[in-house]
């Protein structure tokens, strides 16, 4: 099992001495957070735990209000508030999105920022055009830095793993902050080089990730088919989690919900898939490198969302042509 206090711990952060503990620190450093989602709103309790002051945006008012009563983060009641309670040189970052909303902001902040500030993209952004924002962003003499981001609604407690690409001189800027969202000041955070390679990094690993889940979901499904040997999957993946060279995270909160319910007779079989898997995928295609694993795990996504319908279709009926094999029929009701 998971230890006891990860298994209590709350999508959102819900600490009522968070306040208490940052009024009593001493304050750092003021950055500006736009988007309190999960992520979002977990990584500014984080920062404000490490005595970062954080002016905080988000379009719903309930989730603003929630961290300035929970951790004291400064309101803002629009982006160009936020930009106006940050000293200069300013650090926003961007929790949003990837896609249209992260563009948008982007966009908005060319007129908001001046020469000097940092603007950080936290969102699962595709690198090439992290790559085309940094030098947009540069011609104006805004530092732009990609932020490829690792943990999920554990990083409250655990710490998130940084991958961040950018130059040296916003790095200096953003190491405080680095820091205190990683598990730990002296790791879990890479500076891994220019624009753009933060992202690549983390799209890379979110394609490991892609590979790994699917590797799990098969050979416990295999396990569970054989009937005749009435295996306890949630025992067996409790064992594996000592000692074994299978041992992970992702096994460890495999373990969790299988030791609760094996069945999962009330989970629909359909797995939503990011873009990072997507662009994996066809990153490999471009560059002509074989990934076999993290391709397949991709399509299969796509197969549990009902998208192999229309070809297993076809299949059926190819076979029943050349083979005489009468197709499955649908059953009116």
């Amino acid at each position: 099992m998971l230890q006891k206090q990860q298994q209590a711990l709350p999508l959102m952060g819900n600490n009522p001495e968070d306040r208490l503990i940052c009024s009593k620190k001493e304050v750092t450093m003021r950055m500006g957070m736009i988007g309190l989602g999960r992520m979002g709103g977990n990584m500014t309790r984080r920062l404000r735990r490490g005595s970062v002051e954080v002016a905080g945006y988000d379009r719903n008012p309930a989730a603003i209000q929630e961290l300035v009563e929970e951790c004291g983060m400064i309101t803002a009641d629009s982006i160009e508030h936020l930009v106006t309670q940050i000293a200069e040189p300013r650090i926003v970052w961007l929790m949003l999105p990837a896609g249209e909303a992260t563009e948008a902001a982007v966009e908005r902040m060319k007129t908001l920022l001046a020469a000097g500030d940092v603007l950080v993209d936290g969102a699962n952004s595709y690198f090439k055009d992290s790559m085309r924002r940094g030098r947009a962003l540069g011609e104006l003499g805004i530092h732009f830095v990609d932020a490829g981001v690792s943990g999920g609604v554990w990083g409250l407690e655990n710490g998130y793993a940084l991958m961040v690409g950018g130059e040296q001189e916003p790095l200096s800027k953003l190491t405080p902050l680095l820091k205190i969202l990683a598990p730990a000041p002296d790791r879990g955070w890479l500076h891994t080089g220019p624009v753009g390679s933060g992202h690549y990094v983390k799209m890379i690993h979110n394609g490991i990730e892609y590979g790994m889940m699917q590797a799990y979901a098969e050979g416990f499904a295999l396990m569970r088919a054989r009937a005749d040997f009435a295996l306890d999957l949630g025992r067996i993946a409790q064992t594996w989690r000592h000692g074994s060279v299978v041992r992970s995270w992702l096994l460890d909160l495999t373990a969790d919900f299988l030791t609760q319910d094996q069945e999962l007779a009330h989970i629909e079989p359909i797995v939503a898939d990011s873009g990072e898997g997507r662009w994996a995928a066809i990153e490999a295609i471009e560059q002509g490198i074989p990934t076999p694993v993290m391709s397949t795990a991709v399509m299969m996504r796509f197969a549990s969302q009902g998208k192999q319908g229309y070809a297993a279709k076809l299949l059926a009926m190819m076979r029943q042509r050349f083979g005489g094999h009468a197709p499955t029929k649908v059953v009116d009701e």
